[in-house]
C-alpha cells in the first residue's frame, strides 16, 4: 500500500465519520481516565452505564477516593474485573492529589506510571485529552491494520509504530477514532459490512466479500 492510497483511505473515513471521537461518555480529563481504566476487556456501553451513576457521585480524585474500595466497587460491579480496576482507579487517585495535584498528567512516563495505566490507556488520554497525535491500538485498530493493509504487524506496538510512520500527517490527530469507529460498525471482526464500506476498493483485505 503507497501513500497515495492511504492517504485517500483517511481522506474517505475523515468524510463518512465528521467527529471522529470516543464513544466514552465523560466530562472531564479525569473521568476520561476513569472510563479508560474501566473499558479493559469491557465495553464503551457497559462503561458508560456504570459511569452515568458514579460520576453524578464521584468524579474527583478526592470524591472517588472518599468512596473507598467497596463503595466504588458498587458502583462498578457490572463491569468484567471491577475489584482490580477499583483498587487501580482508588491507587491512581492519591497519586494524582500527591504528585500532580489532583491533575490528570499529560505526559507518556506520568500516565504510564498509574496504576491501570499502560501504553494503549496512555495513548488514548494523550490524544483524546490533550490533542496529541497519538494511535492507541486495541483490538479494532489491531485488526484494521493487518485486514485492511494499513499497518500489518504481529503486536500492537508493531502496529502502532506502523500507522505513525505513514499515516499522513493532516490525518494524524484523528486516525485513532476513525479506525476504531469504522472496525467497531463496518470493517467488524466476524462479519465485515464490505457492502457498505468507504474504502473498499482501497482494502487489501483477501477475504473481502
Amino acid at each position: 500500500m503507497n501513500a497515495d492510497q492511504r492517504r485517500e483511505i483517511f481522506r474517505r473515513l475523515a468524510a463518512a465519520i465528521p467527529d471522529p471521537t470516543t464513544e466514552l461518555h465523560h466530562g472531564s480529563t479525569f473521568e476520561l481516565l476513569v472510563a479508560v481504566i474501566l473499558s479493559a476487556q469491557s465495553t464503551d456501553k457497559g462503561v458508560n452505564i456504570a459511569t452515568a451513576k458514579l460520576f453524578p457521585v464521584a468524579n474527583t480524585p478526592q470524591t472517588i477516593l472518599h468512596l473507598g474500595v467497596s463503595g466504588l466497587e458498587g458502583y462498578i460491579k457490572t463491569i468484567g474485573l471491577y475489584r482490580g480496576k477499583a483498587k487501580n482507579i482508588l491507587a491512581t487517585c492519591r497519586i494524582l492529589i500527591d504528585q500532580h495535584d489532583g491533575e490528570v498528567p499529560d505526559t507518556r512516563e506520568a500516565l504510564e506510571s498509574l496504576p491501570g495505566v499502560g501504553r494503549k490507556t496512555a495513548n488514548v488520554i494523550l490524544n483524546t485529552a490533550f490533542g496529541q497525535p497519538t494511535i492507541a491500538v486495541d483490538t479494532h485498530i489491531f485488526r484494521l491494520g493487518n485486514r485492511i493493509g494499513l499497518a500489518p504487524g504481529k503486536t500492537p506496538l508493531e502496529v502502532e509504530q506502523k500507522l505513525l510512520k505513514t499515516t499522513p500527517k493532516e490525518y494524524l490527530r484523528d486516525a485513532h477514532h476513525l479506525l476504531i469507529l469504522h472496525g467497531r460498525y463496518v470493517c467488524a471482526a466476524r462479519k465485515p459490512k464490505c457492502g457498505e464500506c468507504v474504502i473498499y476498493d482501497l482494502c487489501e483485505y483477501k477475504a473481502k466479500a
